[in-house]
């Protein structure tokens, strides 16, 4: 019989799994907290249990870890990129950036990416498989221990697509948010999907008050289907009124994350269909110029370029920002550590 996975389970699991082994419902809630408040991770630590109970869940459950593998600081911003070791020797990657109004981690959702869009890194190595929520979650634990700072946002956009993991991904919310454990705010958090409808569609009848973020990279069908294959499977039109039904269930504005490559999406068609589609959503524009990678032959647009963009969309009604670019000197876009991290061992076994 395969344990359980103690970490990895909500608040009101933890404590049905206790009285499933005979022991008090608040039991679990003394587990819970020793997980994701105090960042315990071994069974024979939870001093407020006793040696028999710790057995009888070291019995019936196990606590997943991971570790730190390696840490990169950027010199520019102080933007550090970690990779992390899972227990089956997979590796996934997590980045801290600072801000004004505090720290900010990109964490990821999967090993690897099965969406196969043209110009991520996190996707051409293919798709290995989902993490845990405890995975997810200690990402985030790993990197405040490791600062000694506690984090104030989160972000899903690190390798893997988080509704193609859809309910680790919601267990990984609820876990995060519940006061009894980290207490981060929903408002707190952000969601990156490349659109996959149904399940935005079911993420806004959960009422859960995170930020959208969709990958749109074109405001035309088959451009975006050319970078994108799930545009194959879902329509502009279809992610937008998607989008619009999860902001009438939340009342959260959208945002509309816009990879700028030169000639391909930068151009005035680009930015009359940008204006068409999105007039009647609540939404906010990032601006994200490209980040080369060596299978993608396309061009990153100049900073005038994206300028006028942005001043164009501004023109016009829309919100807009350009992302300010982050740890550039430590590979720091989604995939790129990671990939050239195994790239590197990869090489040095097979000399």
């Amino acid at each position: 019989m395969d344990k359980i996975e103690l970490n990895s389970l909500t608040l009101e699991e933890l404590e049905k799994f206790m009285v499933g082994i005979g022991e008090k419902g608040y039991r679990g809630e003394q587990l819970f907290t020793f997980f994701h408040r105090n960042y315990g991770h071994k069974i024979e630590d939870i001093s407020v249990f006793s040696i028999g109970l710790r057995d009888k869940l070291k019995k019936f459950g196990r606590v997943n870890n991971i570790e730190v593998l390696k840490r990169f600081d950027s010199n520019i911003d102080n933007t550090k990129k970690y990779l992390f070791l899972l227990e089956d020797n997979n590796i996934i990657e997590g980045v801290v950036m600072e801000y004004k109004h505090g720290l900010t981690v990109c964490i990821s959702t999967q090993v690897g990416c099965k969406m196969g869009c043209s110009f991520c890194a996190s996707t051409k190595e293919g798709f290995i498989r989902n993490l845990s929520p405890s995975e997810m979650v200690n990402q985030i634990y790993s990197m405040e221990k490791d600062l000694n700072k506690k984090i104030s946002n989160i972000v899903l956009m690190g390798s893997g697509e988080p509704l193609d993991n859809y309910e680790n991904t919601l267990k990984f919310l609820y876990i995060i948010h519940h006061e009894k454990g980290h207490n981060i705010s929903y408002r707190n958090i952000t969601l990156s999907t490349c659109g996959v409808v149904p399940r935005i569609y079911d993420l806004a009848d959960e009422g859960i008050p995170i930020t959208l973020s969709i990958s749109l990279h074109s405001p035309l069908d088959d451009i975006r289907s050319n970078m994108m294959p799930i545009g194959n499977r879902y329509s502009i039109n279809d992610i937008i009124n998607s989008c619009k039904y999860y902001y009438n269930q939340t009342n959260r504005r959208i945002t509309i994350e816009y990879t700028l490559i030169e000639g391909v999406n930068d151009r005035d068609r680009d930015l009359e269909e940008i204006v068409k589609i999105l007039k009647d959503l609540n939404c906010h524009i990032n601006l994200i110029p490209l980040n080369p990678i060596e299978e993608f032959d396309e061009e990153r647009p100049t900073g005038r370029s994206a300028q006028r963009f942005r001043t164009d969309l501004e023109r016009a009604g829309i919100p807009v920002t350009i992302r300010r670019e982050m740890g550039s000197d430590i590979s720091a876009s989604c995939g790129q550590l990671r990939r050239s991290y195994i790239r590197d061992r990869d090489r040095k076994t097979f000399q």
